[in-house]
């Protein structure tokens, strides 16, 4: 049974996601973006089948609607969304990272016997836009569903059935565990990322030398501080009290911190890092979490001309593509000099095989 699908906001997620849903041929996807050329864009790279040229113009053939939209964006919509014409069993859905917000604003949809199933992709890239969205963003991600307590199963197989076709890992969690969970795995994170930054801006006026050796393992922990200062400005605010919660956990660790370099008892400091070493060595490595996940392979290669082709050379003849690559610089804590990053597991599954066969290089995936 063909079912059509109206994505609002045709970004890297919401381009992504028409692009994974594609895959059934049974669905059917049209497209809103307040910026016409990507709207364009998105039509011209087959992301979308079909443009909206306003948002009225999708909903009323839509079975299901997915905001693809900014927090704020979204709750607007959904107050505006009741004026719309739309299908009696429609399902509306959104994707964003904050849910006690949106959940709430859906309360008056679902008095208006309006089905609405909080959605959160928990994948990404350092790209953006729609030139940027792959159908293979969301594989091996897991992908949280808040819908309401009392919502009927009925209707939330239905959106399960749509999304199963990217791969995702879809779990059902309410709105406040939600916020709760990503707040200690992202957006936290990225809070003491960009602190990190700061102070390493600080340092570096007196000691001009200190960003040139930022490299390797500072390099990786303050990745997600690049990430778009607008989005993360909303989340910081939609989630605020959560990350409140979490920075005063954070300083109590800090206080913990500072009182271990005070008594300086070298087997109390040697434990603090051997359990943060199995703590960080049980992580999962082979799925993608709430940051995104660019799948960085390090490989341990000697110094000599024509390295970095040898080994790119032999990735190209396994038809494996990747996606970036570097040189790590300062290296008294990252496992090799060279840095390539692949689209997918599978790919950097594919690479650790290929440099295994025609070399003697040692991998290692952090």
């Amino acid at each position: 049974m063909q079912q059509t699908v109206f994505i609002i906001g045709l970004g890297l997620i919401g381009g992504s996601l028409a692009l994974g849903l594609k895959r059934n041929k049974e669905v059917k996807i049209i497209g809103y973006d307040a910026n016409a050329h990507t709207l364009q864009t998105a039509k011209r790279i087959s992301v979308i089948d079909e443009i909206a040229k306003n948002i009225e113009d999708g909903t009323e053939f839509a079975d299901i609607i997915v905001f693809a939209t900014p927090v704020s964006e979204t709750i607007r919509l959904m107050n505006e969304l009741p004026k719309w014409q739309l299908k009696n069993e429609v399902i509306i859905t959104d994707t964003g990272s904050t849910k006690k917000e949106i959940m709430k604003a859906a309360i008056s949809l679902r008095d208006k016997g309006i089905t609405f199933i909080g959605g959160h992709p928990m994948a990404g890239s350092h790209k953006s836009g729609v030139e940027a969205a792959r159908p293979i963003l969301f594989e091996n991600a897991y992908y949280l569903l808040t819908p309401f307590e009392e919502e009927s199963h009925e209707r939330i197989q239905v959106l399960i059935d749509l999304l199963q076709v990217t791969k995702a890992k879809l779990v059902l969690v309410g709105a406040e565990e939600h916020d709760h969970m990503t707040a200690v795995v992202s957006h936290f994170p990225h809070l003491v990322a960009a602190s990190l930054v700061h102070q390493l801006s600080f340092e570096n006026e007196q000691y001009p030398f200190t960003k040139q050796l930022a490299a390797g393992g500072f390099r990786d922990l303050t990745r997600i501080a690049s990430a778009n200062p607008i989005v993360w400005r909303d989340i910081t605010l939609q989630n605020r009290k959560e990350l409140s919660t979490q920075l005063q956990i954070w300083t109590n660790e800090m206080i913990k911190l500072q009182d271990l370099l005070s008594y300086a008892d070298s087997s109390d400091i040697e434990d603090y890092f051997t359990t943060a070493k199995r703590i960080r060595d049980d992580l999962p490595i082979n799925t993608q979490g709430a940051m995104f996940s660019v799948f960085d392979l390090y490989v341990d290669v000697p110094d000599y001309p024509g390295v970095i082709s040898e080994i790119t050379g032999y990735l190209a003849k396994d038809d494996i593509s990747i996606t970036n690559l570097r040189i790590v610089e300062t290296r008294e804590d990252v496992f090799g000099i060279l840095v390539i990053s692949f689209q997918s597991t599978d790919d950097r599954a594919k690479a650790v095989e290929c440099i295994a066969n025609n070399t003697a290089f040692e991998t290692y995936i952090s």
